[in-house]
C-alpha cells in the first residue's frame, strides 16, 4: 500500500510541476517590441568610446609545450 501512495504522489508532484512550468511560461511570451540586440554605435559615438583606452588581443588559449603526453588520469 505504501509504495502505491509513493507513486501516486509522485504522480501528483510530476503533474502539477508540468502545469505550473506551463502557466508560467504561457504567462511570458515574447514580446515583439522588445529589442533583439543593443543598438550599434554610429561613428560620431566610437570617438566617445576611444577616450577610454585599451585594446584587446585575442590568441589562442591552448599553448604548445614539451612535456610529455598524458596517456591516462586517476579517473580513467
Amino acid at each position: 500500500m505504501r509504495t502505491f501512495l509513493l507513486k501516486g504522489a509522485a504522480t501528483a508532484l510530476t503533474m502539477c510541476t508540468t502545469v505550473a512550468s506551463a502557466l508560467f511560461v504561457t504567462s511570458h511570451l515574447k514580446n515583439p517590441a522588445a529589442p533583439l540586440q543593443p543598438p550599434v554605435l554610429t561613428a560620431a559615438n566610437s570617438s566617445s568610446n576611444a577616450a577610454v583606452g585599451g585594446t584587446l588581443t585575442v590568441g589562442p588559449s591552448v599553448q604548445p609545450s614539451n612535456a610529455e603526453p598524458m596517456t591516462s588520469t586517476y579517473a580513467s
